[in-house]
């Protein structure tokens, strides 16, 4: 298939993983409603470590009612002054808020032609919107599909540093339920991830 070729269609594996990609983005973006509980307890998974979880995931979101889902975000993520954890690039890779990987995350949105929603208020190295960006990078949200070695560029240095711990993290924090099942799915897709563009030529 030549590159063009491959711009104009997406693979079923690649609009699963842009899918799975999205999903962790609306999760941890803000506390799940009824409707995405509902999407997310229907979940199916299979054998390997990656469908363990997401089974995991679907058993604890049929037990989870969306006023709890909402204590528990709030617990991780907001808090009284902040959260239990906190999901920046730029803090788990320096110690500090809005530090380097943030103006080398935004040099890198430039390049791909992704700009930064009006009334959005967090910076763009937030867990949410890098899932966000990833799955919009493999179907083409941004313009044409980013070519896999683009990708395994933009994952490598924004994401691959610091994500995996953050998503082991969010297994082990103490307000974490149905949140440590999201951290479960997290860690098993990233390392699927991370072993796939490990095995990329370059």
């Amino acid at each position: 298939m030549t590159l063009a070729a491959a711009h104009q269609q997406i693979d079923e594996e690649d609009r699963l993983r842009a899918d799975l990609y999205n999903y962790l983005g609306v999760m941890l973006a803000g506390p799940p409603d009824e409707i995405l509980l509902a999407q997310t307890a229907d979940l199916v998974g299979d054998a390997s470590p990656l469908g363990q979880a997401i089974e995991g995931l679907a058993s604890v979101a049929r037990v989870t009612r969306p006023r709890s889902a909402l204590k528990e975000f709030n617990a991780l993520f907001i808090g009284l002054g902040r959260g239990e954890l906190l999901p920046y690039a730029s803090y788990y890779m320096t110690g500090f808020l809005n530090e380097k990987p943030l103006a080398n995350l935004r040099a890198d949105m430039a390049s791909l032609g992704m700009t930064r929603a009006e009334n959005t208020f967090e910076p763009e190295d937030n867990i949410a919107s890098l899932m966000e960006m990833m799955g919009g990078m493999i179907v083409g949200r941004f313009g044409n599909p980013a070519p896999l070695a683009r990708q395994k560029e933009f994952y490598s240095k924004n994401i691959g540093p610091w994500a995996p711990h953050f998503f082991t993290d969010l297994q082990g924090a103490k307000a974490s339920t149905l949140y440590a099942s999201v951290g479960a799915v997290g860690a098993e897709f990233l390392a699927v991830e991370q072993e796939a563009f490990r095995m990329m030529s370059g």
